[in-house]
């Protein structure tokens, strides 16, 4: 039975939420699923992606094929390179720890891209808060100042006409 990874689409119209599942090949898109992986997210900003590394591995070292965009969710979390330090660690070029290390240190260095890109998005938020706070600030400004001109108008518009009725 050929087996792929790849992803189920939930969530309401205009909203998709994927679940990553083990599938027969020949089953529907949404349809009966051999093993659920994890979850994806792409409304968020980055997108969410929660996902079992080791069952993936599981399944690609029993033969799975990941779709085009599995494949990218595997690789963003790290489940191809686990999965590829485990096939050395099979032929004997390292040792369990070594592809250990090597995997925790890229998560590691994983993490702190997303850290930044995450400080930058707010970073960004923040500046257009404060622009367009200033932005209204100075519309409100102008509409004060124009209408200040109009109102000390009529206040002499009316003095004057209580100076000619005396």
């Amino acid at each position: 039975m050929p087996v792929k990874i790849r992803l189920q689409r939930h969530g309401k119209k205009g909203k998709p939420f994927y679940w990553v599942v083990a599938a027969d090949a020949r089953a529907k898109r949404d349809g009966k699923y051999l093993e659920k992986i994890g979850t994806y997210n792409p409304n968020t900003n980055p997108a969410t992606i929660d996902l079992d590394v080791d069952g993936a591995v599981k399944w690609l070292q029993n033969g799975a094929q990941p779709t085009d965009t599995a494949r990218a969710i595997l690789s963003y979390k790290g489940a191809l390179l686990k999965n590829h330090l485990a096939g050395g660690v099979r032929k004997g070029a390292l040792t369990e720890e070594q592809a250990e290390e090597k995997f925790n240190a890229w998560l590691e260095e994983k993490a702190g891209k997303v850290d930044a890109k995450k400080d930058n998005l707010a970073k960004a938020e923040a500046d257009a808060k404060a622009k367009a706070f200033e932005a209204e600030k100075a519309v409100n400004e102008a509409r004060i100042a124009a209408a200040a001109p109009v109102v000390e108008e009529a206040a002499t518009e009316e003095a004057d006409a209580t100076n000619e009725e005396e």
